[in-house]
């Protein structure tokens, strides 16, 4: 992702049995760092399914990904047009720290029969 002031880059930033690691530029100075191996989609999934289960309204809200779709849809018009493209500004209610939750990293599943489809 690059901005204004500088740039950052994950590799790789979908990562699920490896940790991360990052490269963050920003005025021509770098700065590396790495997390640890975790599950990054059961906290999710466990935060989605007890909103289900309770009758509560997930957050972030379905309306912040509509947002997203905005955005995305204002880059592909701003790159057809070649000017910025405004969008209306938004606002809604963030995640809350309360709902933080640590589970362990996955092992890499074994192949059985197969070829890798990512390069190691």
């Amino acid at each position: 992702m690059v901005g204004e002031k500088g740039q950052v880059r994950v590799d790789s930033a979908y990562e699920y049995a490896e940790g991360l690691k990052y490269e963050l530029t920003v005025d021509g100075k770098k700065t590396r760092k790495a997390t640890g191996k975790r599950d990054q989609f059961a906290p999710e999934l466990l935060y989605f399914s007890d909103c289900i289960l309770r009758n509560r309204m997930p957050e972030p809200s379905g309306e912040e990904g509509m947002q997203d779709v905005r955005i995305i849809e204002a880059l592909y018009e701003s790159a057809r047009a070649g000017k910025a493209i405004r969008i209306p500004p938004f606002s809604d209610r963030r995640p809350a720290m309360t709902q933080k939750m640590r589970k362990p990293g996955v092992r890499k599943p074994k192949l059985v029969h197969a070829v890798s489809s990512s390069v190691d």
